[in-house]
């Protein structure tokens, strides 16, 4: 599995049917699973951000349907950062020239 950081913004309709926030992050949970990925973490934030979830997709390209299957509710606009781990870190090192 692949590691993907995918920071969130609320859109308007969003903020609106904020209340419904819990509700749908569980669908989102379940949504991700039957597309392959697994919602490691997700958290509320302050700042520029309203919210930071850890997903891990079997490939970029599920990954990339996942944030969209998720920003086409228009709840969220996404931006989603591929990851790599310590490990994953050194072996792109040690291949440098």
């Amino acid at each position: 599995m692949v590691t993907y950081i995918t920071l969130l913004r609320y859109t308007e309709q969003g903020i609106a049917n904020i209340k419904g926030g819990p509700e749908r992050l569980i669908r989102a949970r379940e949504l991700i699973r039957t597309m392959g990925g697994d919602l490691k973490q997700w958290y509320l934030v302050n700042g520029q951000y309203d919210a930071v979830s850890i997903i891990d997709a079997p490939d970029d390209g599920t990954a990339t349907r996942i944030s969209l299957a998720i920003a086409r509710q228009g709840n969220v606009r996404t931006e989603t950062l591929r990851a790599y781990s310590d490990q994953e870190f050194k072996d792109i090192i040690a291949g440098l020239p």
